[in-house]
């Protein structure tokens, strides 16, 4: 079991930056992937990056060249740099580790979430 502690959520203006924080703990070892996840209301939960154990990092078409993964192995800690944001940007972001959705389905690891609200 890996457990997820999400932060540094807010409300910021457009244009502005935030810089999200997750800590993880318990069975490090197992996690193969981890990744941030947004969802907006009344839309599905989506993808915004993620990175492999390898370093393999992929971005959603939406964030690039706007967020930035990254982490930091010796504090078990996952971040997401997000620079330039947008109203669109608002949603409550989550932290996955080996995550996978299926038909609403969310397996894997994941944190409760922390709100990003970009007002324009």
């Amino acid at each position: 079991q890996v457990q997820l502690v999400e932060s540094g959520g807010g409300l910021v203006q457009a244009g502005g930056s935030l810089r999200l924080s997750c800590a993880a703990s318990g069975s490090i070892f197992s996690i193969n992937i981890m990744g941030w996840y947004r969802q907006a209301p009344g839309k599905q939960r989506e993808l915004v990056a993620h990175i492999t154990r390898g370093g393999t990092i992929n971005y959603a078409d939406s964030v690039k060249g706007r967020f930035t993964i990254s982490r930091d192995n010796a504090k078990n800690t996952l971040y997401l740099q997000m620079n330039s944001l947008k109203p669109e940007d608002t949603a409550v972001y989550y932290c996955a580790a080996n995550p996978a959705i299926v038909s609403g389905i969310y397996f894997g690891s994941w944190g409760r979430g922390t709100q990003v609200t970009v007002s324009s």
